[in-house]
C-alpha cells in the first residue's frame, strides 16, 4: 500500500512539474512572440541623412515639444494636479484628436505624467461611462465650462486612444496607478458591443470593415481618408488580443486598398471625405477638395510604409506623385487646399478670420515624410523644407500652434526616428 501512495505521489509531482513547465513554455512563447513581432523594424532617421547633425536633431526635437507642452505658445494646460487637456486654441476647445495625439506624443517621447493627465481628464470628462455611447468619448469640450460641446464621437480619436494606450502598457506596465491595457479594452469592448441602439455603431463599418466618419447615424456610412491607420489595426492585431485579430487584419489590407482609391492617380491628392469606394463625399458645409484633414494622410501612409512595409510598390510610387505636384506649385510657395487634379478651389476652408491660401507648416511637416517612401536624393528636399521651416505667426498675423504645431511635431518625430512600435519591455 505504500509503495502505491508513493507511486501516486510521484506521479502528482510529475503531473505539476509538467503543467509547471507547459505554462512556463507558454509563457515564454506568448512573451518571445510579443517581443519580436517588430523586432526586424528600422527606424531611419533622414535628418541624419540628409546631413543633419544628431545633436542638432535632438535639440530641433525638444524645442518642438517645449514650444507646443511649455512655451508661452502651448496648447497643453494643466488641471489641479493631476490632469491636463490639449486645447484647439483658436476654436478654444479640447478635441479627443489633439488630446489623443498629446498622448502618442508623450507616450512616444516617454513622458509618463503628461500622458497620465491627459488620460485622466479624458476619462473623467470626455468619455461616456455608460448608456449607447459607452466608452466613446465626446469629441469637443469646453475648458471654459467643464461641459461637452457635442456628446458624440470622431473616430479618429478613439483609434489614437486605443492605440496609445496598448503602447503606454506596452512601454510602463500596468501597475503604475492606471491600467493601461484595461482601459484599451474597455473602448475596444464597449465598441463591439455597439449595434446601433440609439442610433451608434462600431467605430469601424463591419460590413466595409472601413473606419467610419463618425459611428452615429447615416455618418456610419462614409469615412475620412485621414483616419485610415493601417498601421494601428496591425498594432490591435498583436497587442489588443480581444478575439478579433483576423478582423483587424482584414481592416489594414482593406485601408490600404481604399487609400489607392482615394488618392488621385496624377496629384496623389484625396478629398477630405469620401465613400468607402474613396469617391469624393461633399457635405453641406464643404464641397470635395484636398483640404487640412487631407494633410495627415501621407504622413500615414508614411507610417505605415516605414512600420509594415506590406505595400511598398504602391507608397512609392504614391510618394512620386506627391512630392512631383507639389514641386510644380513651387516648393516654397505651393498652398495647402486643392482640387484632386490640382487646380484651386473655388471653395476656400476658413482658418482664421477670413478663407485664405497659405503655404501652411502643417502640410509642408506631412509631405517631409514622404521621403521616407521616394528614394530618389531630390526626395530630401522636403526633409530640408521642414528643416528650415518655422512654428511661429504667418505673414497675415495667423497662427496655429495646436493643428500645424502637432503635426510639425509629428513629422520631427517620424523623420528622426523617434514615432516607433513600442514592444513590451
Amino acid at each position: 500500500m505504500k509503495r502505491i501512495f508513493n507511486s501516486i505521489n510521484v506521479i502528482k509531482k510529475s503531473s505539476f512539474l509538467i503543467a509547471i513547465i507547459v505554462t512556463l513554455s507558454s509563457y515564454l512563447a506568448t512573451g518571445q512572440n510579443t517581443n519580436s513581432a517588430f523586432k526586424n523594424v528600422k527606424y531611419r532617421n533622414l535628418f541624419k541623412e540628409a546631413g543633419y547633425k544628431k545633436a542638432d536633431i535632438d535639440k530641433k526635437l525638444s524645442k518642438a515639444y517645449y514650444d507646443i507642452f511649455e512655451g508661452p505658445n502651448r496648447v497643453y494646460f494643466e488641471v489641479g494636479d493631476s490632469m491636463a487637456y490639449v486645447s484647439d486654441v483658436k476654436n478654444k476647445d479640447a478635441r479627443t484628436e489633439g488630446m489623443s495625439y498629446g498622448m502618442m506624443i508623450a507616450v512616444q517621447l516617454d513622458k509618463k505624467e503628461v500622458f497620465d493627465k491627459i488620460w485622466r481628464f479624458s476619462k473623467t470628462y470626455l468619455q461616456h461611462q455608460t448608456g449607447p455611447r459607452k466608452g466613446y468619448f465626446a469629441w469637443s469640450f469646453n475648458p471654459a465650462t467643464m461641459k461637452q460641446n457635442s456628446p458624440g464621437s470622431a473616430s479618429d480619436g478613439e483609434l489614437y486612444y486605443i492605440t496609445s494606450l496598448l503602447f503606454a502598457s506596452n512601454k510602463w506596465g500596468n501597475n503604475t496607478g492606471i491600467d493601461y491595457y484595461k482601459e484599451a479594452r474597455f473602448i475596444l469592448d464597449s465598441m463591439w458591443e455597439k449595434d446601433g441602439t440609439g442610433n451608434i455603431y462600431n467605430l469601424i463599418n463591419t460590413e466595409h470593415k472601413q473606419i467610419t466618419f463618425v459611428p452615429e447615424g447615416n455618418n456610419y456610412n462614409w469615412t475620412d481618408p485621414s483616419y485610415h491607420l493601417p498601421a494601428f489595426y496591425e498594432i490591435w492585431t498583436v497587442y489588443a488580443k480581444d478575439g478579433h485579430e483576423e478582423f483587424y487584419k482584414a481592416c489594414a489590407d482593406t485601408s490600404r486598398v481604399f487609400l489607392h482609391r482615394a488618392t488621385h492617380p496624377v496629384t496623389g491628392l484625396n478629398s477630405d471625405y469620401t465613400e468607402f469606394s474613396g469617391e469624393p463625399h461633399p457635405t453641406r458645409w464643404m464641397p470635395a477638395g484636398f483640404r487640412y484633414d487631407s494633410w495627415r494622410v501621407p504622413m500615414n501612409i508614411a507610417m505605415d510604409y516605414v512600420w509594415f512595409g506590406k505595400d511598398k510598390a504602391w507608397q512609392e510610387g504614391y510618394a512620386k506623385r506627391f512630392q512631383n505636384f507639389l514641386r510644380s506649385k513651387g516648393m516654397d510657395t505651393y498652398e495647402d487646399q486643392f482640387n484632386l487634379d490640382g487646380t484651386t478651389p473655388e471653395f476656400i476652408l476658413k482658418a482664421g478670420d477670413v478663407p485664405k491660401l497659405r503655404h501652411s507648416i502643417g502640410l509642408v511637416s506631412t509631405a517631409a515624410t514622404t521621403a521616407f517612401m521616394n528614394k530618389e536624393k531630390g526626395s530630401l528636399d522636403f526633409v530640408h523644407a521642414i528643416w528650415n521651416a518655422k512654428l511661429e505667426p504667418y505673414e497675415d498675423g495667423y497662427f496655429d500652434p495646436y493643428y500645424d504645431g502637432i503635426l510639425y511635431l509629428f513629422s520631427l518625430m517620424h523623420l528622426s526616428g523617434n514615432y516607433q512600435i513600442i514592444t513590451p519591455n
